[in-house]
């Protein structure tokens, strides 16, 4: 009798741990639902938090807006200056010097040099740019290499385009990207972060 009543005790305790069983997976089945969309919850706040700390990131500044509207004015105020191959500045420019001679009235010394500029700053995605940044080009005498910079003056970062200001060989103006430089573009720099 007493291997008898452990057999039934056995059988007993098995079909409590069956019943057991079953019920926490039910309510683990119920609650996953609210659990999905705790985690889900959760998951989108974070995202969002991130995106929102990187927006704020790569937001300037008020300081370094006027910063670089004055860069921009002082750019503009040569429009018209003739080009002269190897000229500095400020009564003549080429393309490096221009850059150099208007990132230099702010206390930025980069090279006078387009290869060697380019070499400077922090490397920027055409659909990151922002304005003062440096764009790069080829030129008909450099073949695949640096031969042409300017500084942005405003961009559409959806579509890729933007304006800049450069001593092109008819003097310094503002251009567009478009036609002759789209397919010359190499990249773009940033100096003032």
């Amino acid at each position: 009798m007493g291997a008898l009543s452990l057999t039934c005790s056995a059988e007993n305790h098995k079909t409590a741990h069956s019943a057991h069983a079953a019920a926490h997976e039910a309510l683990l089945a119920n609650n996953k639902s609210r659990i999905d969309k705790s985690v889900i919850t959760d998951m989108v706040k974070t995202v969002v938090s991130t995106r929102e700390a990187t927006v704020a990131t790569d937001a300037l500044s008020a300081e370094t807006s006027r910063l670089l509207d004055d860069l921009l004015d002082e750019g503009r105020q040569h429009i018209g200056k003739r080009y002269v191959h190897g000229a500095k500045g400020p009564s003549a420019f080429d393309c490096s010097g221009f850059t150099s001679y208007v990132y230099r009235q702010f206390g930025y010394s980069i090279s006078p040099s387009s290869r060697a500029q380019y070499l400077e700053g922090t490397p920027v995605d055409r659909h990151d740019l922002r304005k003062g940044d440096l764009v790069f080009f080829t030129s008909r005498s450099s073949g695949k290499n640096v031969g042409h910079v300017g500084i942005v003056v405003s961009a559409d970062n959806e579509t890729g385009k933007f304006k800049f200001i450069h001593a092109s060989i008819r003097g310094v103006k503002i251009s567009e990207f478009e036609g002759y430089y789209v397919p010359r573009y190499i990249g773009a720099k940033r100096i003032i972060n």
